[in-house]
Formats: structure tokens, C-alpha cells, sequence
């Protein structure tokens, strides 16, 4: 399986009860892969994987498999804190049909990379599916060492990537030059860093802007990818306003907020998360203005 391009990291919609809104997940599926994206990820850090039980993560994943159709690979977020939990959620993913797994570093308590390697490994060991693995490590408190990303990528064929979203482009270096071009996908976690990454050798990146601006998300990697590096820079540098709106708070509030605006009704982040202050409504309102002219009046 090619692992690359763009791939939306979906919000997961939801009523103002904090319920999953399902008709339009489906929805939200659809307008993705009619943007022409790469690949579509549910149960990532955008879409709230952290605050869902474990029935509603395999709810959303069964919808998303059964919406997809077999258009684009499905990509799926089965890490748990415990390798225990993260095999039978990976193992229950791939029996619903998924196509590859995203798994995040354990988080929470600290941990070495041996227990890294090994937590991996054991994963690896128990699924067939496509692993890539998930750098994150302003919210893990940890971060997978390039030399442990090279030992898993070698000793399991599975282990077939990462995605790093540390904002640390020499992570990204690092994992690109220890890694087998060939058959490691790295991706970049972070938006802004997308074409760079493709510049560095890299196969592409997991976007949750693609919420807000899903065509100029796509249209960085067609570029690229048609050899217009001018045009690629112009779409990738044009996602920087909405970018700096994340400083507000949590980045999922303010994407949701955001594709709300535009008449994407992601509905609010399950609570206590989603608050969105004053100020930054107004910065988001603004920067809405500034690619959607039709909503020159919210």
C-alpha cells in the first residue's frame, strides 16, 4: 500500500449533547474524498480519539470503512496507553476492514525506547495491517528517537511509517535519512511543514486543516507532484492565517469552530474541551473572511 499524499485528519461531528453525530461523519467522509484526498483518518488528535469510549471508536470506524467504500484507504488512531488495549483495538480495526493503522506513542507516564521499541513490536507482531507510528510529544511527554523508529521500520515490514507532529523539522530529517525511502513513509504531522517535508524525501502529510480548507490542502501535494514547486509553496503558505488562529487554545476547538462557520457542522468538542474565547472567535471570523468571500457578512 502507497502511504502518502494528503490525508484528511477528520474531526469527529457532534450534537451539542456531546453525541456523535453520524449522518454527518458521513457526510464529512464524502467531502473529503470528493476534495480528492489521499487517504481519510479517523480517531487521530483531531478527531478527539481521547475523550471517546472504546464502543464509539468502533462505531466511527465501521462508518467511516462502510462510507469510504474502498475510494481512498482508510486510516485509523487504535494507540491506547497500554499495549494490551492498542492490540485488540488494532486488531478489532483490521477486522472491520481498515486499511492502516495510526498508532500514538503511550503517553501519560514516562517511558524509555526500549518500552517504546517494545510496545510497538508487539503490536507489529499481532496485525497484518500497515502501522504508522505517531510522534507527538507535547502531548505524550515523549518523543520516538529516530534510532528506534529505524530499529522498528527494519525488523518489522509492517512498521511501514510515522507521523511526526513535534513541530521539530529535524525529527523529520532524522526519521528521512534512517529510514528505507522505499518501503518508510514519513509524514508530517504539522500542516505548515508538509511541503518541506515532501522537499526533504518525505511521502506527504495527516492534515487537520483539511477540516477548514480541504482543496488547498490537496492541491499542495498535486502541485508538488506535477513538479510546480511555485504553486505548491503559494497553497502551502496561503494555510498560515488560519494556523496562527490555533494559538488561541486547543487547535480541535478552533478548527471545529472554523468549519462551523462555513456551514460544516462539526459541532462543538466534547466538553470540557471547546471553549473558544471571545478574542479568538473574532481572529477566526476574520480569517474565515479572508478565504471564503461568501462569508464576508458572519
Amino acid at each position: 500500500m502507497n502511504i502518502g499524499g494528503i490525508i484528511a485528519a477528520m474531526a469527529t461531528p457532534m450534537h451539542e449533547d456531546g453525541t456523535i453525530n453520524e449522518a454527518e461523519l458521513r457526510n464529512q467522509v464524502n467531502r473529503q474524498i470528493n476534495a480528492g484526498m489521499n487517504g481519510i483518518f479517523c480517531l487521530g488528535t483531531n478527531g478527539e480519539a481521547y475523550i471517546l469510549s472504546k464502543e464509539e471508536k468502533i462505531r466511527v470506524m465501521e462508518i467511516f470503512v462502510e462510507e469510504a467504500r474502498g475510494r481512498v484507504p482508510v486510516y485509523a488512531g487504535t494507540g491506547c496507553v497500554g499495549t494490551k488495549d492498542t492490540i485488540e483495538l488494532s486488531q478489532k480495526a483490521q477486522e472491520i476492514g481498515v486499511s492502516t493503522l495510526s498508532i500514538i506513542s503511550p503517553y501519560f507516564a514516562a517511558i524509555n525506547q526500549t518500552e517504546i521499541y517494545e510496545h510497538y513490536a508487539a503490536i507489529a507482531k499481532s496485525v497484518d495491517l500497515p502501522i504508522v507510528m505517531y510522534n507527538m510529544p507535547a502531548r505524550t511527554g515523549n518523543n520516538i528517537d529516530y534510532t528506534t523508529a529505524s530499529k522498528l521500520a527494519e525488523n518489522f515490514k509492517n512498521v511501514a511509517g510515522i507521523k511526526d507532529s513535534s513541530g521539530n523539522f529535524d525529527n523529520i530529517l532524522r526519521y528521512i535519512e534512517s529510514t528505507d525511502k522505499e518501503t518508510f513513509s514519513v509524514l508530517s504531522g504539522n500542516d505548515s511543514l508538509i511541503l518541506w517535508t515532501l522537499m526533504a524525501g518525505g511521502k506527504g502529510g495527516i492534515t487537520g486543516v483539511a477540516n477548514i480548507l480541504p482543496d488547498i490542502m490537496v492541491s499542495i501535494y498535486k502541485h508538488w507532484n506535477e513538479g510546480d514547486f511555485e504553486k505548491a509553496k503559494e497553497a502551502q503558505d496561503s494555510i498560515r492565517p488560519i494556523r496562527d488562529c490555533f494559538k488561541y487554545g486547543n487547535p480541535n476547538s478552533i478548527v471545529k469552530r472554523a468549519a462551523n462557520l462555513i456551514g460544516q457542522p462539526l459541532g462543538p468538542c466534547r466538553k470540557p474541551f471547546g471553549m473558544v474565547s471571545k478574542d479568538a472567535d473574532e481572529a477566526i471570523i476574520n480569517t474565515i473572511k479572508k478565504y471564503y468571500s461568501q462569508y464576508a457578512n458572519i
